[in-house]
């Protein structure tokens, strides 16, 4: 279960700018791909787990899913996968070209109280 390592990175990356800035974080904001390879409920119970006990229990942990985003050659369009398991443009059905988005796990917001 990588998602437990995930966690305790993203708790320590948080609890760092929280002394930085002497500030609580109220919440972590993230951006996770379809392809990152990460199980969202799996991510949430560890951030739990790995969150109690320190500066940042009782925080959320707030995430937006960003579907698969492909470029199709044919229609020559960025188009946004409905399922991971058919790489196909669901416009033209061609196979679908380079992957744009859908890859990431990013932090993107920090949320706080002085």
């Amino acid at each position: 279960m990588h998602e437990l390592s995930i966690a305790a990175s993203i708790v320590d990356l948080a609890q760092e700018e929280a002394e930085k800035r002497a500030v609580r974080i109220v919440a972590i904001h993230l951006t996770l791909g379809a392809l990152s390879g990460v199980v969202r409920e799996a991510l949430e119970g560890s951030y739990e787990m790995v969150s109690a006990g320190t500066k940042l229990e009782g925080s959320r942990l707030v995430i937006r899913e960003q579907p698969v985003r492909v470029y199709c050659p044919v229609c020559r369009e960025p188009r946004d996968l409905p399922s991971i398991q058919l790489f196909v443009c669901p416009a033209c059905n061609s196979p679908a070209g380079e992957v744009i988005d859908g890859r990431e796990l990013l932090v993107t917001a920090l949320e706080v109280e002085s």
